[in-house]
């Protein structure tokens, strides 16, 4: 890849600085997209030892591009998104993945098939951390910014996806004991 290929992939990846998530941060600032996907990157890079069968450099890289298709389409909370979005996100994210440098190209669409498919536990520890992450982001942000259905999310939300961790099973009921006590703190 050359410099300007890889400055037109960093313009394209900038969007997602000024892509707002629905979630607020503790001082009630709409959290954007990349500040997200940092965070899960840093989740899975703390993680290193707790899972160190695992490929968590994989799992950093997925971590890193795994929302780059709101580049094209913005953020749509989870509990909005059709199926009719996510195909137009994913169509939209691999024209641009197609339109890469071939090697760089190849190695993304690798990353999304093995997200895609999720049968590798580098991809269920994504999808894990992506989902923990928006819990952690909920209990750290004003209890006035949640919508009614996120109260039933933070206490229901992603067990399922933790269930084959020890660890991340831990971890998730530790979010809920966070949710609680907000929940509890405000009535």
């Amino acid at each position: 890849m050359n410099a300007k290929e890889y400055l037109e992939i960093l313009h394209i990846a900038e969007r997602l600085k000024d892509t707002a998530r629905h979630c607020t941060t503790t001082n009630k600032r709409t959290e954007s997209v990349a500040e997200h996907s940092w965070r899960v990157a840093l989740m899975a890079f703390l993680l290193k030892d707790e899972f160190a069968d695992l490929d968590v450099n994989r799992v950093i890289a997925m971590c890193l591009i795994h929302d780059l298709g709101e580049c094209f389409t913005g953020d749509i909370p989870t509990f909005d998104k059709t199926e009719s979005d996510r195909i137009t996100e994913d169509k939209l994210l691999l024209e641009w993945v197609h339109s890469l440098p071939n090697e760089l190209s190849v190695r993304m669409q690798s990353l999304y098939q093995e997200m895609s498919a999720q049968q590798t536990m580098e991809s269920k520890l994504l999808k894990a951390l992506d989902k923990l992450e928006a819990l952690i982001q909920h209990n750290e942000s004003p209890i006035d910014t949640w919508s009614e259905n996120e109260v039933i999310l933070n206490q229901t939300y992603a067990f399922d996806t933790v269930q084959f961790s020890d660890w991340l099973t831990q971890l998730r009921n530790e979010i809920l004991s966070d949710t609680m006590n907000k929940l509890q703190q405000t009535n």
